[in-house]
């Protein structure tokens, strides 16, 4: 089955705005490579500074494959510019059971 990646990035409040224009400007990079499943910027709405940004891959090979062409010059996954982070945690996980809405 799939892996979920999930990076917990915890950002200041007067650096929200700027965190979430650097993924809008990304839109698009990671949808064409071999592998991808899913992704998803969860904003915090519940008091925290967490937000989480969850990717979903075919493999971890897969996965693997993306962050090293990433990290090539002009590969883009960085975002540019200073950090808006002041700590980052990256959890992985296997999906071992999923389930989605029944057609009535």
């Amino acid at each position: 089955m799939s892996i979920v990646k999930i990076n917990a990035l915890t950002v200041p409040d007067e650096m929200r705005e700027q965190l979430e224009q650097r993924f809008a400007s990304r839109a698009g990079m990671v949808e064409n490579s071999d592998g991808f499943e899913w992704f998803e910027l969860l904003r915090p709405v519940d008091g925290t500074d967490r937000y989480l940004v969850y990717t979903r891959w075919r493999s971890e090979e897969d996965f693997q494959k993306w962050m090293e062409g990433s990290m090539r010059p002009g590969g883009g996954h960085s975002g540019g510019g200073q950090p808006v982070a002041s700590d980052s945690s990256a959890w992985s996980f296997e999906v071992i059971q999923q389930a989605g809405p029944k057609n009535a």
